[in-house]
């Protein structure tokens, strides 16, 4: 145990020495937009662990929903990491654990029922689970429980849940009660309370900056014009997403007061990426399958050649460009709107001190 405790001491100390990342870990919670290899192994159809997907990454597929990078990868480079973060699903017993790890599932949910019918799926109560476990060998790593949250005070989560919640829950009354038994406002309150309450889990258990990203213009999205017949966004379904995000937002300023050693901040990707979806094209760059409901890529099809003029890969996930220029308004907010209280750079730069829980 000695040994381990001295070398992480050494990795730490050379990390500050060398100008190493922003903060000394990045820990990703989300769905399918940050999802990097979770569902690989598991029985569902949210898989995108085959071409065309990963077809402009290093290393291919790797079971990102995108072309290449996703989010979570473009925010790590902006934070100076020089690799990403592991998906918890292959994460080992290591020191690549002391930079973070990738929790996203994709069809995962703030509620657990949330994505059922396309299969297995690690909604955000189970990968709050899998986070006490890496949290349980940290502490093995640097010697204790103490050493360990005083690392992980220092360290950035983004938290990216709720898509699912509409597109996978409450806007398929064929599959979930959830629409008959909730009007858009109740069930924006519904889903907040709980994720209140997830996110406080989170908050005990060492987090202090925490960067929750809002929903995007889901009426938008080719699987909602093509169910729709229409041309136009849905305005039914961002009128619903918005309700959320309202909630949302407020629950960062409740979080903050009620939590004064930690920032919570909101990531405001309904206006970011309607400013970004009106220059390129919102038609899907992958050939999709319109007989399979997930609108997921058809697998070994070649997809367009001009993949830098699309926001959507698919019928429900950015490409590369797409996720680039969202990840650099979240890091860096280009209008006031795009962030609230401050983008993720003045939140991992910030001054504010850390007080462990006793």
């Amino acid at each position: 145990m000695e040994c381990y405790v001295v070398i992480i001491t050494i990795f730490l100390v050379l990390n500050l020495v060398e100008g190493g990342p922003q903060v000394p870990c990045y820990f990703i919670f989300g769905d399918s937009l940050l999802d990097n290899g979770n569902n690989n192994e598991l029985k569902t159809a949210a898989r995108a662990n085959y071409l065309p997907y990963g077809i402009d990454f290093p290393s291919g597929p790797t079971g990102r929903f995108s072309n290449g990078r996703n989010m979570a990868d473009f925010l790590a480079e902006k934070l100076g990491f020089d690799r990403y973060s592991p998906p918890f699903a292959s994460a080992k017993l290591g020191y690549e654990l002391l930079q973070g790890v990738n929790y996203a599932s994709g069809s995962a949910g703030i509620r657990n029922d949330t994505g059922s019918h396309l299969g297995y799926r690690i909604y955000l109560g189970k990968q709050l689970e899998n986070h006490k476990v890496i949290i349980n060998r940290l502490a093995y790593l640097m010697g204790s429980r103490t050493s360990a949250k005083k690392h992980l005070n220092k360290c950035l989560y983004v938290v990216g849940m709720g898509s699912n919640d509409y597109i996978n829950n409450y806007l398929m009354p064929e599959k979930y009660a959830s629409s008959l038994l909730y009007t858009p406002s109740q069930y924006a309150t519904v889903l907040i309370d709980q994720y209140s309450q997830q996110l406080t889990e989170l908050y005990e258990g060492g987090a202090r900056k925490i960067a929750l990203f809002g929903l995007s213009q889901i009426g938008c999205i080719p699987d909602q014009l093509k169910k729709h017949s229409t041309l136009l966004c849905v305005d039914s379904t961002n009128k619903a997403v918005q309700l959320f995000n309202q909630h949302l937002k407020t629950l960062v300023d409740d979080l903050n007061t009620k939590f004064p050693d930690a920032q919570f901040t909101y990531i405001n990707m309904y206006g970011i990426s309607s400013a970004i979806a009106l220059t390129l094209l919102n038609t899907p760059c992958c050939q999709v399958n319109e007989a399979i409901p997930e609108g997921q890529c058809i697998p070994r099809k070649s997809p367009c050649f001009l993949r830098a003029a699309h926001f959507f890969y698919d019928n429900f996930h950015p490409t590369e460009l797409g996720n680039s220029l969202s990840a650099n308004r979240a890091y860096s907010a280009l209008l006031p709107s795009d962030a609230y209280p401050m983008d993720i750079h003045h939140l991992v730069m910030g001054n504010k001190m850390y007080v462990d829980d006793q």
